[in-house]
């Protein structure tokens, strides 16, 4: 580094500052002046520099941007003795501004060839490993920036992300919902089990809390008469971080009034299949080494019914029957709060029962669903479903209770198991008592659903900046 800023020292004294420029007439990214080429065409572009080749009075480097590289030539007495010497003085990574024509190479490569050039910013750190590609996962994740210029096919990942939810928000408008916005402090946290991250407001001096969904107040507007609204947006947890976790993540939350849990799948289903299209045009995308198929029906499984069959707990059972029952078949620790025992079915589910195929997930429990309706002919399981794609819990959707009295109910036994508040959100309750319709929620991690249709490993490899653990930790 010390070699880079003698020579920033140097390009000050003899050109003046290389950060003094405040624009550059770029017309294009690097990807659409090669798609766009036409011999001999004036182009104006902007990059960093890679991959400098000299052959004496004349100078080949690759310029690159986000969307890709492309090849450029320096000649000497084309640009002058004194500007093809301080070239000749720059370091890789730098970022420049070129003008020039297109030409084709005998080997038919795009390339420009300069008549003028500027630096725009002078590179004092070099690349890692000499710019070839940065392969430490834990420095890619903590260095992103890095992890873009050196890797390229990251930037192509990530834009192929925001295609996606692009993709997801046109789908929705067209089928008529309106895309709305709705609180990230709390008062009260809820509308989902999850440990919140806690806060101070200075100027109120209340403890306030960052939402671990948003569904409460989704349904506020539901009570307020929208009929088919949806939220993207990020949600906090304050738990653990895995493959699967992230504890700020992308949450979509789909509402749609005078309508049932069905509706929600049926829609999810196009909206999945869309994506998936998206992908791959033939509807077929590969995951971690298994291929899954979106062209077909997804597949229903009763949940009660399985764990029926398998582990002889029957419809009407309760949290301590469960756990009675399913020692008979796991190593199941004492005392578990009513949460712990919903994730323990929720991984007993994963691990146990459903692969790579698309797999709709019905009959849940109704303890273990607090915002949802029961069944009409069954009242001990709840008008609920979970997607699971690849083994991967994706989405999770319910006709929505909309009983005040019911609801009240049902958050005090969630105070009484220890989960969620401390106290029960009377200005939500207070909302459903001027009535709500009948209405069905969906809501679908985006982080997991891009990671599978991308064929990513991990959540780390679709989000820009994922919580890590501090080095010095």
């Amino acid at each position: 580094m010390q070699e880079r800023l003698e020579k920033l020292e140097k390009i000050r004294k003899e050109k003046g500052s290389p950060y003094s420029l405040h624009s550059f007439p770029k017309q294009a990214s690097i990807i659409k002046v090669k798609e766009n080429f036409s011999e001999g065409k004036e182009v104006s572009i902007g990059g960093r520099l890679f991959n400098r080749r000299e052959h004496g009075k004349s100078i080949f480097f690759d310029l690159g941007d986000f969307s890709g590289r492309i090849q450029c030539y320096l000649k000497k007495d084309l640009i002058g003795e004194d500007n093809f010497s301080f070239f000749k003085n720059l370091d890789i990574g730098d970022i420049l501004g070129v003008k020039g024509s297109l030409f084709k190479t005998k080997t038919a490569e795009v390339t420009v060839l300069v008549s003028e050039f500027k630096l725009l910013s002078k590179s004092l750190r070099p690349l890692p490993e000499k710019w070839h590609g940065l392969k430490d996962t834990e420095l890619r994740f903590r260095k992103r920036y890095l992890d873009l210029i050196a890797n390229p096919q990251v930037s192509s990942l990530f834009i192929k992300r925001s295609k996606l939810i692009s993709k997801i928000r046109e789908f929705l408008d067209n089928q008529g919902f309106i895309e709305v916005e709705t609180p990230f402090l709390h008062l009260i946290p809820g509308g989902a089990s999850g440990r919140p991250f806690k806060t101070h407001h200075n100027a109120l001096d209340i403890d306030i809390y960052l939402r671990i969904a948003p569904e409460l107040y989704l349904k506020r507007l539901l009570v307020g008469g929208f009929d088919k609204i949806y939220e993207l947006g990020r949600s906090f947890r304050n738990e653990g971080i895995s493959l699967k976790h992230n504890p700020e993540f992308t949450m979509l939350e789909v509402y749609c009034t005078y309508q049932d849990y069905t509706f929600m799948m049926e829609l999810a289903e196009k909206l999945i299949r869309t994506l998936a299209k998206e992908v791959s045009p033939t509807g077929v995308i590969n995951y971690q080494g298994f291929s899954i198929d979106f062209n077909q029906e997804f597949k229903k499984i009763s949940l009660a019914s399985k764990l029926k069959e398998d582990l002889g707990i029957e419809f009407d059972a309760g949290p301590a029957e469960f756990i009675r029952k399913a020692r008979q078949h796991f190593d199941i620790k004492d005392n578990l709060s009513r949460s712990q025992i919903i994730k323990l079915i929720e991984d007993l589910i994963e691990e146990k029962y459903f692969g790579g195929e698309p797999v709709f997930v019905t009959d849940f429990y109704t303890w273990m669903s607090p915002l949802a309706k029961t069944k009409k002919d069954n009242p001990n399981l709840a008008e609920r479903f979970e997607l699971f794609i690849g083994g991967i819990e994706l989405a999770n959707a319910y006709s929505e209770l909309n009983d005040p009295i019911e609801q009240r109910e049902r958050f005090l036994k969630q105070i009484d198991s220890e989960e969620i508040s401390s106290k029960v959100d009377e200005d939500f309750i207070e909302s459903l008592e001027y009535g709500m319709p009948p209405a069905a929620g969906l809501g679908i991690g985006i982080d997991r659903l891009v990671m599978l249709l991308l064929n990513q490993p991990s959540l780390k490899e679709v989000i820009f900046f994922p919580l890590l653990k501090p080095q010095d930790k």
